[in-house]
């Protein structure tokens, strides 16, 4: 809860003038209180907050003025409210990502080059390898690019240029499942539901909760 209020205090220093100086004519005392402001206006939109300004601005200078119209317990349970209704906001979006996963994958396992396992992964072969395949407990070394459904790449080893190795029971039930089909030598691709990826937690801020996931995973090596 103090969290929340510190966010909303903080982000209320954006907006306190209508005159912003350029940034080469700040004192260090406005350049942190905008800062401060912006970092902050800019969590509470990608939280998708909507707030009035003109009552969050009126808020925050009270407060800092000691002057706080609320009662502490009154300030709690607005929080208390608010709190259910950002929960009742992200369930509804991971709903809607789950939603959209599953018409994703629907319709990709039409696909005749496309495998589904028991678990609900799927797979495509873009080239069989003929060595040996890893097990769970086998530390691998991979290329990998992954992205949303949406096409947007979210973390690449092929993109910095380096493969990775790690143990193959440290990741995702998706990896762990799929790369134990693959020979050395195969490339595949992954088509990876939310609960064999992140499940409702998502990871940063482009795997959204409730995500499916796409890798195209090549297997190096396997290191005993």
């Amino acid at each position: 809860m103090k969290k929340i209020l510190s966010f909303c205090l903080l982000a209320a220093i954006i907006g306190f003038s209508t005159n912003i100086k350029a940034q080469n004519e700040m004192t260090l005392k406005e350049k942190i209180s905008y800062a401060l402001g912006a970092s902050n206006g800019e969590y509470l939109m990608q939280q998708g907050v909507e707030i009035d300004l003109n009552t969050f601005i009126k808020g925050f200078s009270e407060g800092y003025e000691g002057k706080n119209q609320f009662t502490q317990e009154e300030m709690q349970k607005v929080f208390e409210e608010f709190q259910k209704m950002m929960m009742a906001k992200q369930n509804d979006a991971t709903n809607n990502e789950k939603a959209k996963g599953a018409a994703f994958l629907a319709e990709n396992k039409k696909n005749p080059d496309v495998v589904e396992t028991a678990s609900g992964l799927q797979y495509k072969v873009v080239k069989m390898g003929t060595g040996a395949k890893p097990t769970a407990t086998d530390k691998v070394k991979v290329h990998y690019h992954g992205t949303t459904i949406d096409g947007k790449v979210f973390d690449s080893s092929v993109e910095r240029g380096e493969p990775i190795t790690f143990p193959l029971n440290g990741v995702i039930k998706g990896w762990t499942e799929g790369v134990q089909l693959m020979p050395i030598g195969s490339k595949f691709i992954f088509y990876i539901p939310s609960d064999l990826a992140y499940g409702d937690r998502g990871a940063g801020q482009d795997i959204k909760p409730g995500a499916t996931l796409i890798f195209e995973v090549e297997l190096l090596d396997i290191e005993k």
